[in-house]
């Protein structure tokens, strides 16, 4: 709306005055006579008699960021299972356009079933819907199926009267119009022109190929004789369209025979956990499959969560293999001494989250690498209350290592009070007790002034 005519070059104050109050509306606007059709998406049939809260409400909204606003028209897209529910529950393709319009949902008025893969003929084009497509409960709810039903033979929906005695292909004799009629080539053998009819080729009537006459010469050297190429030319040898059937049969375009070994020949090979991922999470991630321009790096297909958080010279072209492996994400190989700081004692048995990543009070993940800095202080808490701070610095590696919290390298005699005489045998806690300030306790090791009435 705001990259509309109606908009561009204005000033915010000309729409979202302000100074009139704080409980005044910036936002507030006529919806009666606002013409929704500024925002690309006009409102057409049922839509035209809804009001702005039928669909601008929090329950269509996907995004947490919008969510958080108290009022909003943000965060709704334009296809149609943002605000209905999804009646076929995900059997069918989520464009409810592509058999519905904006009058009501009943009937599909855009659907077609000649565009569907079973094309009705003859006295299919009388049955009533539910015939075939029967309404059931599915997940507690109304439920009808369109998808997933067989139609490979007539015996899917047909009983067979002759209780195949001559076989499952009822074309071989009859058509769509009667089972009445019977075809004149029911006893030609296909196998004679050279061309044997296999697998779906065999359920096909004749007049698919054969669009003229039957003595005319049907091309079929190659499956794009007849068959569209698909792939729209990704599939190249030398040069020229791959036949489908170095990949399919004819029992169905679903499904492949490119196997894992013929991908190993590949510019990339499957290694690691690539070889259980299915073919669809590469090369179908919208509607058509893909195979040419993939890319061969990590991060054309998996989203870089690194992204400009790890310096460049540590994650060159954000290169994920520098740390992790293909067998998991989980499994990290990096040498930290590169940066500086090497993993020493009970360092080295920390896992890359328990430092780099960080959970704020609102529960929400931050990484931290090349703003994270090498003081103790930043992953552990100071239990000392800045007692031993040196420049602003806390610097625990004066008294404690790597290997426990143990204050093994601390040694009195280095300190104003060297102990001496009866003082050598008094234990820590006679003289350094705990102490209360702004609400903490904390040991008090320091002390202003270090004399006898300090302790005495």
């Amino acid at each position: 709306f705001h990259a509309s005519t109606e908009v561009k070059g204005k000033d915010c104050i000309e729409c979202h005055s302000d100074h009139h109050g704080r409980e005044f509306d910036m936002l507030h606007f006529d919806t009666a006579s606002f013409n929704h059709d500024l925002t690309g998406y006009t409102l057409e049939g049922a839509h035209e008699d809804l009001t702005c809260k039928n669909c601008h409400n929090k329950s269509h909204i996907n995004s947490q960021k919008i969510l958080k606003k108290k009022r909003t028209y943000l965060g709704l897209n334009t296809t149609c299972l943002t605000c209905h529910e999804d009646y076929h529950q995900q059997t069918l393709s989520t464009e409810c356009k592509s058999c519905h319009n904006m009058e009501t949902f009943t009937p599909a008025k855009n659907f077609n079933h000649d565009n569907t893969k079973f094309r009705l003929k003859g006295k299919h084009k009388e049955v009533e819907c539910t015939e075939c497509h029967e309404k059931t409960m599915r997940n507690g709810k109304s439920f009808q199926q369109f998808s997933g039903i067989a139609f490979g033979s007539c015996g899917d929906c047909h009983d067979d009267p002759h209780q195949s005695r001559f076989g499952q292909r009822c074309s071989d004799c009859h058509n769509e119009q009667s089972f009445q009629q019977t075809s004149a080539l029911n006893d030609f053998d296909h196998s004679q022109t050279g061309y044997p009819l296999k697998g779906k080729h065999r359920q096909l009537d004749c007049k698919a190929c054969h669009t003229g006459s039957y003595t005319d010469p049907v091309a079929h050297n190659t499956c794009t004789d007849c068959h569209d190429d698909y792939h729209e030319g990704q599939l190249l040898t030398n040069g020229k369209v791959r036949d489908c059937a170095d990949c399919h049969t004819v029992e169905g375009f679903e499904g492949s025979t490119f196997s894992i070994t013929r991908h190993n020949e590949t510019d990339f090979p499957l290694e690691g956990a690539h070889m259980a991922t299915p073919c669809t999470e590469c090369h179908k991630e919208k509607d058509k499959w893909q195979f040419a321009d993939l890319g061969n790096t990590c991060n054309e297909c998996h989203e870089d969560p690194h992204k400009y958080l790890i310096s460049e010279k540590y994650y060159p072209q954000s290169d994920c293999e520098k740390c992790h492996a293909v067998s998991r994400w989980s499994e990290v190989s990096f040498d930290h001494s590169l940066t500086g700081y090497e993993l020493q004692g009970q360092h080295q048995e920390l896992g890359c989250r328990d430092c780099h990543f960080r959970e704020d009070e609102k529960g929400d993940i931050h990484q931290q690498f090349k703003t994270l800095s090498a003081s103790c202080t930043n992953c552990h808490k100071d239990e000392h209350y800045g007692q031993f701070d040196k420049n602003g610095k806390a610097n625990c590696e004066r008294c404690h290592t790597f290997n426990n919290w143990d204050p093994t390298l601390f040694d009195h005699s280095k300190t104003r009070f060297k102990l001496e005489g009866a003082h050598a045998d008094v234990a820590c806690v006679k003289c350094h007790k705990p102490t209360e300030q702004n609400g903490i306790t904390y040991i008090q090791y320091k002390y202003k002034e270090v004399s006898c009435e300090t302790c005495h």
